[in-house]
């Protein structure tokens, strides 16, 4: 009986573990999807924005001076994009093993 109760407690704990995990990733997922879904509306603000600058633009020297801008000013947009999504799934990936990290040292211990 002794054996049962240890192994159900065992059980029970696991699967608390697994649930924290699976909720905190399903958190982590969300914010990923908003921020993908931010940063895609404003890259297609900025670029229907670009468009209507070329678009009246009085010369074609004033045209390439516009796209330049733009180019840079998008490159710079994406790389910032990329580190802080790269930021956000280190911080889901830390935050799903939180749960097992805390089983693991009560087995190890």
């Amino acid at each position: 009986m002794m054996n049962f109760d240890a192994t159900s407690k065992m059980n029970k704990e696991a699967m608390d573990s697994m649930l924290t995990a699976a909720s905190s990733m399903t958190k982590g997922f969300q914010q990923i999807a908003a921020e993908a879904t931010d940063y895609s509306k404003k890259s297609y603000e900025d670029s229907a924005a670009v468009v209507e600058k070329l678009v009246s633009a009085k010369s074609l020297d004033k045209a390439i001076e516009i796209q330049t801008d733009y180019a840079k000013s998008s490159y710079e947009s994406f790389v910032a994009q990329a580190t802080k999504m790269s930021e956000i799934y280190a911080d889901l990936a830390k935050q799903a093993y939180k749960p097992f990290e805390a089983a693991a040292a009560k087995v190890s211990a």
